[in-house]
């Protein structure tokens, strides 16, 4: 018998749940090169601002032990651009689309999201509250419930998209942000972003990213983002998407029984860019040899 393994999340359907992460899958179309596109259950783009953004100067890259770290500063062609010209390269993939979207404040994040919703083609919004390196905005907005509540509520006015909300883990409870984006109507909540970290090189003594900061990602967070995630799961009442170093079937699985509803793959998409389409395989053939179905799986930890 094989294995359902639909993902309902706000308005979407999700053909499973293995989902690409924003800013490690370009603006989708760079992998088609690398993978069945048709086959995931729906990839994010990059993080797209109302006008364009040229990113941070510098190195913005850099490995870490089990790990890297980057600045790049969400780079991206700016939403006219998109809507008009990526938005065509994209629309025929099998499979959902998710825009992540950033804005400097409340108004600009209202107006972009009222843009992008014109679009029938774009299946969810990925409001992005959480992005630690650049300079004015990001962190700021998802480390205070009452600005992430009114933010989301605002957004949640001008869209009937489904609406998932990307959460910072840089903050004390993640779990109040996680009911606050509930409160101001959050279809789903995404987690966690990178965390803030950064390197240097002892020889030069100097800064080894051009912002000095970056955002840390991949295995290294892996058990930090495990812990966040089934926290929020308890927490809240809407699906939870599990993100932060799954590299391997076993990961998707861990995630899936501490809560979440689905996963994003992010850093592993650079070493080997077919991962997602290779998780989708796996975890299907997985669920046939054990009996199992998503249902049974989603939230079975076992709390003693």
């Amino acid at each position: 018998m094989v294995a359902d393994l639909r993902v309902t999340i706000g308005k979407t359907v999700f053909k499973n749940p293995i989902l690409t992460a924003s800013g490690t899958f370009g603006y989708g179309f760079e992998f088609e090169p690398y993978l069945n596109l048709h086959a995931l259950g729906g990839f994010c783009t990059k993080g797209i601002s109302l006008e364009p953004r040229a990113g941070n100067s510098g190195v913005r890259i850099t490995e870490t032990a089990s790990g890297m770290l980057n600045a790049i500063g969400l780079e991206n062609c700016g939403a006219e651009s998109f809507l008009r010209e990526v938005l065509p390269r994209i629309s025929h993939f099998d499979t959902a689309i998710i825009v992540n979207f950033y804005a400097n404040s409340l108004d600009e994040f209202v107006t972009l999201a009222a843009r992008l919703s014109t679009s029938n083609r774009i299946d969810a919004l990925e409001m992005n509250i959480s992005c630690p390196n650049v300079p004015e905005g990001g962190m700021m907005f998802g480390t205070d419930p009452h600005t992430v509540e009114r933010l989301t509520t605002a957004v949640r006015k001008v869209t009937d998209k489904t609406l998932i909300v990307k959460l910072s883990p840089n903050v004390t409870d993640i779990t109040v942000i996680a009911r606050a984006a509930e409160v101001g109507g959050a279809d789903a909540v995404s987690l966690v972003n990178t965390f803030v970290g950064m390197a240097v090189d002892y020889r030069t003594r100097r800064f080894i990213l051009g912002n000095k900061v970056g955002g840390l990602s991949g295995p290294a967070i892996k058990p930090i983002a495990l812990r966040m995630v089934w926290q929020t799961a308890k927490a809240v009442k809407i699906p939870v998407i599990g993100i932060g170093g799954i590299t391997t079937l076993g990961d998707v699985l861990d995630f899936l029984i501490v809560g979440a509803r689905a996963v994003q793959v992010g850093s592993a998409n650079f070493v080997n860019p077919g991962i997602a389409q290779d998780l989708v395989e796996e975890i299907e053939q997985w669920l046939d040899a054990h009996g199992e179905t998503l249902d049974t799986l989603i939230g079975s930890i076992r709390e003693w």
